[in-house]
């Protein structure tokens, strides 16, 4: 049985890929935060779910997880590493505390990188494990090639896991080691219900405070019309197997919006977003 490694199954994209995968066959090991959601992926999937528990940024906790992935593996290779895990800091650039970029760095950044040193070893780069070398997935976003105003931690970390991304797989050719981006459009996920929750009255005082109440509003309309969780899934099984790849996987409702922003001038696409968003003086 081949197995793969997920990151953040609790919900949303990695929830699905587990899904996927398991109704395909494979042997999931999946990261969760907290022993209830292990516990109930445990009930909502079969014996072929394994539940890991660890945050990706607990590097400790991460390697502990790694070593009973071994053990479980008895001296074969996982088929692949999918980084799922991630969060979303939103907000004005210059009113977001240093604290809240360090957050969405360490978790969207930094614990990719701690994820995939620990499961390495299970992919190719220990050449004492038997089977073919395996694959890692990056679920990225859209952010990983624009920068939307708001959401500059978000947008930073996707460009800088997508950099990661692109060193690492020039580097894993040495051990056969493929590494593959996924960069969805809006998907459908909880993560919408976190964003109509959240409270922005904090920023009551700013001068973006009405772009972020468009903004909000946008993103739950994106939300609310975006990709079933399922297609991502899909293309995670499909990335995991098929016999060449490729290297990023651009998956959205708004392909058509996306391909004409690439085509526009930066300094006119920037007035098309300030001028939706209200920031033009």
């Amino acid at each position: 049985m081949q197995s793969v490694v997920i990151t953040g199954v609790s919900t949303g994209i990695g929830w699905s890929s587990a899904k996927v995968l398991i109704d395909k066959g494979f042997r999931v090991f999946g990261s969760v935060r907290k022993a209830a959601d292990a516990e109930r992926l445990v009930r909502e999937f079969d014996a072929n779910f394994v539940p890991l528990t660890f945050d990706v940024t607990d590097e400790a906790s991460v390697l502990a997880a790694a070593q009973k992935v071994r053990v479980a593996l008895g001296g074969e290779r996982l088929l692949g590493l999918v980084n799922n895990a991630g969060i979303a800091v939103v907000g004005p650039a210059l009113d977001l505390p240093s604290d809240d970029y360090r957050r969405q760095i360490e978790t969207n950044v930094i614990g990719p990188v701690i994820v995939t040193r620990a499961f390495a070893p299970m992919l190719g780069t220990d050449k004492q494990l038997k089977g073919p070398a395996g694959r890692i997935v990056m679920i990225s976003s859209v952010s990983g090639r624009h920068g939307n105003p708001l959401t500059a931690p978000y947008s930073m970390s996707k460009h800088a896991l997508e950099a990661f991304s692109e060193s690492l797989r020039r580097e894993l050719m040495l051990f056969g080691i493929d590494v593959i981006v996924i960069g969805p459009g809006a998907v459908k996920t909880p993560i919408w219900d976190k964003g109509r929750d959240s409270d922005i009255s904090v920023y009551s005082g700013s001068p973006y405070y009405k772009a972020m109440q468009t903004m909000r509003d946008y993103m739950l309309k994106l939300g609310k019309n975006g990709l079933p969780v399922e297609r991502i899934g899909e293309l995670v099984h499909h990335v995991l197997t098929t016999p060449r790849p490729k290297v990023r996987y651009a998956v959205s409702n708004e392909a058509v919006q996306l391909m004409i922003a690439r085509m526009l001038p930066a300094r006119m696409l920037d007035r098309i977003i300030a001028k939706r968003l209200g920031l033009l003086p």
